[in-house]
């Protein structure tokens, strides 16, 4: 296609110096960030729901404030159609492409910033909610691990939900508000690896049956991509070999979603889906954050 020939010298060089496989899918950057988007004012909370007077801080992550927006602007009008109150912070990267790289002491003081940063919101009965698995079990287990007997990251870990932990907390403890309509189709959602290691149980998987008249299938096979590992020239078919269980999961459950807690192992799978046989069946367009379909549920998907 002539988009492909745009990008294929752009690729060719990303490859030859920085060591990014050409064809591996990266994600899009927005300049029109999340957190950017979010002081342009909250959402309007729903004084009636069940949960109301809960009050929460997202943290932004990279991937919500800077690729994809819509993950975190969904969660925050679902969160606040159940009434809870958020606030949008993002002090920084949680560290996690560090961590993987070794380098422990950068990862360290990503830590000490933003648990200095959320302090002041957890004092006045903040929740710390992490959009993405990934930077979530940063922050509940790997910053702790790091820098024990920290206080300031002891509180936070502590403090701090996963996106999908927290709906399925309301859920279960004030029940959520009215207004969720089934979606068409059934839902092959992916349980990422970061979430299955916070041992919280498969909450994407609950949430998602929640919706009406849910038709949900669970893949919990790793989706190969590894993080940045999974895009690097040396690594991309290796990643692509060992994401095939997962993607053939999601081609046996012909016609549904995709839907991954982790954004990049979403698009992967999507890619390894292309290569199995892309002639033989229609392969979605885009994976979701299963926040995301819950937002659809409600009406309230944003732009």
């Amino acid at each position: 296609s002539d988009a492909y020939k745009r990008q294929a010298l752009p690729r060719v060089l990303m490859e030859w110096i920085a060591g990014i496989h050409r064809k591996a899918v990266l994600p899009r950057f927005c300049s029109r960030t999340f957190a950017r988007r979010a002081g342009e004012g909250p959402p309007e909370v729903n004084v009636q729901a069940p949960a109301y007077s809960r009050k929460a801080v997202l943290f932004a992550t990279c991937f919500a404030n800077y690729n994809d927006p819509t993950i975190g602007l969904d969660a925050r009008a679902v969160l606040a159609r159940n009434g809870v109150e958020t606030e949008v912070v993002y002090p920084g990267c949680c560290g996690m492409p560090q961590f993987e790289s070794g380098d422990i002491e950068a990862v360290a003081k990503s830590a000490e910033r933003t648990a200095a940063a959320l302090e002041p919101w957890i004092e006045r009965g903040y929740d710390v909610i992490a959009l993405v698995s990934s930077c979530a079990l940063m922050m509940k287990f790997e910053w702790p691990l790091i820098l024990p007997g920290h206080e300031g990251i002891e509180t936070l870990s502590h403090a701090t939900f996963d996106i999908a932990e927290y709906v399925v907390d309301i859920a279960s403890k004030e029940g959520l508000a009215e207004g969720m309509k089934p979606l068409k189709g059934s839902i092959s959602v992916h349980l990422s690896c970061h979430a299955k290691a916070q041992n919280m149980g498969p909450k994407a998987a609950e949430m998602l049956r929640l919706l009406p008249n849910p038709n949900i299938h669970v893949m919990e096979r790793c989706s190969g991509h590894g993080g940045s590992w999974g895009v690097l020239k040396n690594h991309f078919e290796i990643a692509l070999k060992q994401g095939m269980p997962v993607a053939r999961q999601a081609v046996k459950n012909a016609g549904s979603c995709v839907a991954s807690e982790c954004p990049l192992a979403g698009d992967h799978i999507l890619q390894v889906m292309e290569r199995l046989d892309s002639e033989a069946m229609e392969v979605p367009g885009e994976a979701f954050h299963p926040i995301q379909l819950l937002a659809r549920s409600y009406g309230l998907q944003q732009d």
